[in-house]
């Protein structure tokens, strides 16, 4: 489950974009199948949403919440290519971009009526 936060004006017109170039960074550094989409886009009304002043409107959180399992390489492969990718596909400058990944273990997780220690997945975690 991916949760991005942004200004609702700036962030409304690239969620589309916002979300192919995340989940196309998802599936190639993490090998995610592109059916396990899951992203909640969070628009936030501007006099709401206090940021870092030497930081634009276009300032952009992407909460990552996953199972616990993927190298550490792995996960700074991931925001190392989510920068790069944001700003060449949707023109969002790595320094409007915060990026967090929270882990959990695989039991903390509950989906299909199973939780995530039980369930046969179609990907790998421990990448």
């Amino acid at each position: 489950m991916i949760v991005i936060y942004g200004i609702k004006e700036k962030l409304d017109p690239i969620k589309a974009a916002l979300s192919d170039t995340i989940h196309a960074c998802m599936m190639s550094v993490l090998g995610m199948p592109e059916s396990k989409r899951a992203h909640r886009f969070i628009g936030v009304e501007k006099d709401n949403f206090y940021y870092p002043s030497d930081r634009s409107d276009a300032y952009t959180v992407i909460e990552i919440n996953m199972m616990m399992g993927r190298e550490k390489d792995t996960q700074k492969k991931l925001i190392k290519t989510l920068f790069t990718r944001i700003e060449s596909d949707v023109g969002i400058s790595p320094v409007d971009i915060e990026i967090t990944i929270k882990e959990q273990p695989a039991h903390c997780w509950g989906f299909r009526g199973i939780t995530g220690d039980e369930a046969k997945l179609n990907y790998e975690v421990k990448v």
